[in-house]
């Protein structure tokens, strides 16, 4: 009697991580988080299709009563051109050509970005990122569950060459990106931050977030999509640095 007495406290344990184990199902791996993500996004076909794409929206910022807008010119593979105009601060410009990456603003002028921030503008100007982020993110691990607002979520946190980690947030049920969040490199130094992205939409057989909040301690500031065309010409010299021929 002695002996079975021992084991009772042993085998209560036992039957609680049963009953946990049995609760919680067992996390995806990556491949299959991925898998989903592409496919709910459209399929790798239908962004093999897309070459370039072409997207206007509004921009607020709530919080500091801004208002603006925003035009976002993307070419394949790793070209941007962000131009944003508010009311009464002028227009900001943010580019990669493909191996340059630079900004000009009315507070800082023109400059090209180096080290960290060069790499991480080059990381963003990747695209169609549904069918690149294991090319951008040579490392992405499963990590857990959470819950982002009313959605249950699998969180996996993707770590470049070079630059610090970001953490994505798929969507459980519908396998779509809802949210990531890290730090960005700026000339202020690193700021964290989180992504928001809602009102999906389908444009030309693939899926896009229309509305798109991130939340810095800083500010807040809400995208929204206008409109977006995709596979309309685009020259590459408007992504070059001026001066640069």
């Amino acid at each position: 009697m002695r002996r079975m007495t021992v084991f009772l406290p042993v085998l209560a344990v036992c039957a609680a991580l049963a009953r946990l184990s049995a609760q919680a199902p067992a996390l995806p791996t990556i491949e299959q988080v991925l898998e989903k993500y592409l496919t709910a996004s459209g399929g790798k076909a239908a962004f093999d299709k897309i070459t370039t794409r072409v997207a206007t929206a509004t921009l607020e910022m709530p919080d500091q009563g801004i208002n603006g807008t925003m035009t976002l010119t993307e070419k394949a593979p790793n070209k941007s051109l962000a131009v944003v105009e508010i009311a009464g601060l002028g227009k900001i410009r943010e580019a990669v050509d493909g191996t340059v990456a630079w900004d000009d603003n009315p507070q800082m002028g023109l400059r090209e970005k180096t080290g960290a921030e060069k790499a991480e503008a080059l990381r963003g100007a990747t695209f169609n990122m549904e069918t690149n982020i294991q090319k951008v993110f040579p490392k992405l691990v499963v990590t857990g569950r959470e819950q982002v607002g009313t959605r249950p979520t699998i969180v996996v946190v993707g770590t470049p060459v070079e630059g610090a980690p970001t953490t994505f947030y798929f969507d459980a049920e519908t396998g779509l990106l809802v949210k990531s969040s890290g730090s960005r490199e700026s000339p202020q130094g690193q700021m964290n931050f989180e992504a928001f992205f809602e009102d999906y939409r389908t444009q030309d057989g693939i899926k896009q977030p229309f509305l798109i909040r991130q939340v810095t301690p800083a500010f807040t500031m809400v995208i929204r999509v206008t409109d977006m065309k995709h596979n309309v010409p685009v020259d590459d010299s408007i992504f070059k640095k001026p001066g640069i021929n």
